[in-house]
């Protein structure tokens, strides 16, 4: 079974509405999803919200999931979701946090994680790994990961894990389950430096025009 991912950049528009109407970014998600040859109908939205006090929610969708958040309102919220489904992919819109994304080839289980300051401060790394261990019985030694574009430590420390880099804390927290050191991709690209991708803290900061979101997608086939 084989995966393919993708990032969004600027220029493919924002990929998470401001007015939480999922209409308003349709088009810019289903030219982004159609130029890699993926269908708005099979892909499901990975759903973030910061109202609450657990930011390790994991959800194993199903067909019945295909489409939510894409062409209809959200219906759940999740830090991370997973498919076992060829052909169902899952979408994260971020701007600074990490899109992990979670491969065990042997087992045809893909995840997809939000892995932020607030994931991370819950050993979401770590939580990632241990949900597919659990519940899908992935073994760690042979699960691939990729770590998507996010901000580096020279603009966005994390000051309660010595200032280091969003990258550094979130492979330390794989690596302590058991995924080898030697699976894990990083992106090289800090998004708070490269204009191509969207940068929450910059705008913040006075030093982007806006603040939209790019996305990852992964699927299997």
């Amino acid at each position: 079974m084989t995966l393919r991912f993708y990032v969004s950049t600027v220029a493919d528009g924002s990929m998470k509405p401001a007015d939480k109407n999922v209409a308003t970014v349709l088009p810019a998600r289903t030219a982004f999803l159609a130029a890699h040859g993926i269908k708005p109908a099979n892909t499901t939205l990975v759903h973030l919200t910061y109202e609450t006090a657990d930011f390790c929610r994991y959800v194993t969708v199903d067909d019945s999931h295909k489409g939510d958040g894409i062409i209809r309102q959200p219906s759940f919220d999740a830090d991370a979701l997973v498919t076992t489904t060829p052909g169902h992919a899952l979408f994260l819109p971020l701007a600074d946090c990490i899109a992990a994304v979670i491969h065990d080839p042997l087992r045809g289980v893909l995840m997809v994680s939000h892995l932020g300051r607030h994931n991370l401060e819950q050993m979401g790394g770590t939580s990632s790994i241990e949900y597919l261990a659990d519940r899908h019985g992935c073994d760690p030694k042979h699960v691939t990961v990729w770590l998507s574009p996010a901000a580096g430590s020279g603009n966005y420390p994390l000051y309660g894990f010595g200032n280091r880099s969003l990258h550094d804390v979130a492979t330390e927290q794989i690596v302590a389950t058991g995924v080898p050191a030697s699976s894990i991709e990083l992106s090289p690209i800090d998004t708070t430096v490269d204009s191509d991708y969207f940068s929450h803290s910059q705008f913040l900061a006075g030093n982007r025009p806006t603040d939209g979101r790019h996305a990852v997608v992964a699927v299997m086939d």
